[in-house]
């Protein structure tokens, strides 16, 4: 069978379980299953696939169907400038958590030397984004969930940074370690309730201790200021991801704990969704 047509099954196919994505989606899966890029299957529709890639790609598309979600059928998600190895233990990131990469960029000069901790760090994705692109940062990466660390730690290699990072299994709560010119955090901010409702990709396969914020969905930002408060240097900068309605309580925890709230930014949908403070 040729491309064309294997396309336009699985994408028919996904179609009929209201996957919004068939098109995209099935291009990605087929050029993973024969190891080559979606510009290949555009420039060779009519090229024939093997049994062996065919029966790799139907189950695939079969897994896609019942909404898992792609990045981790294909094991790999772009964010920033790289591709991050990801897997079910976590988080898979997101276009707008690129704002707090972007802000950091910006506020820091390409030759600034500073020590940063990324808080629930999930794939590493912010702190290694960042060190690759400041030389003269140390990161440090704590979080929860061993998976999520052996990931980290896997993405470290891939981009050559096991000499500027190193990282931490273990809850906020209980970690102690250092002073930090930066903190940065994309905690859990979803209230318990709203979590059934989102969409099933995220809800069924997305680990629930990335998305589960407590009963108001405060409780693991509330976490994050609590101890950023005792680990940033004075005038060291947190720079928080939050929920779209979170900015104005989010503004009054950062003021009890003496943060001062430079500015909030808005996410590509318009949303509030970075909060950039100072230790005063």
């Amino acid at each position: 069978m040729d491309i064309e047509n294997i396309l336009n099954k699985a994408k028919k196919k996904l179609k009929n379980f209201d996957i919004a994505s068939s098109q995209i989606d099935s291009e990605i899966l087929l050029a993973d299953a024969i190891n080559k890029d979606r510009k290949y299957l555009i420039l060779n529709l009519k090229s024939q696939i093997k049994g062996n890639y065919i029966k790799k790609f139907n189950n695939l598309i079969k897994r896609r169907s019942k909404g898992e979600p792609v990045a981790y059928l294909t094991k790999k998600k772009e964010f920033w400038k790289e591709t991050f190895y990801v897997n079910n233990n976590v988080l898979i990131p997101r276009p707008d958590t690129e704002i707090i990469v972007d802000t950091v960029l910006k506020l820091f000069p390409k030759n600034s030397k500073l020590q940063m901790l990324d808080i629930g760090t999930g794939s590493g994705c912010i702190l290694l984004s960042i060190l690759k692109e400041r030389p003269n940062f140390y990161g440090i990466g704590i979080d929860i969930s061993k998976g999520s660390i052996n990931v980290c730690k896997y993405n470290t290699q891939l981009f050559n940074l096991s000499n500027r990072v190193k990282f931490f299994n273990s809850d906020v709560d209980n970690f102690i370690l250092g002073k930090y010119d930066l903190i940065t955090s994309n905690p859990a901010y979803i209230d318990l309730q709203s979590i059934k409702y989102l969409k099933r990709d995220v809800v069924n396969f997305e680990p629930k201790l990335a998305l589960n914020g407590g009963l108001d969905g405060f409780s693991q930002i509330r976490k994050v200021i609590d101890k950023a408060a005792i680990l940033i240097k004075k005038n060291g900068k947190l720079i928080l991801e939050i929920g779209f309605n979170q900015k104005n309580k989010v503004g009054e925890m950062l003021k009890e704990k003496k943060f001062y709230v430079n500015q909030v930014l808005k996410d590509y949908g318009n949303n509030y969704r970075c909060v950039i403070s100072t230790k005063i």
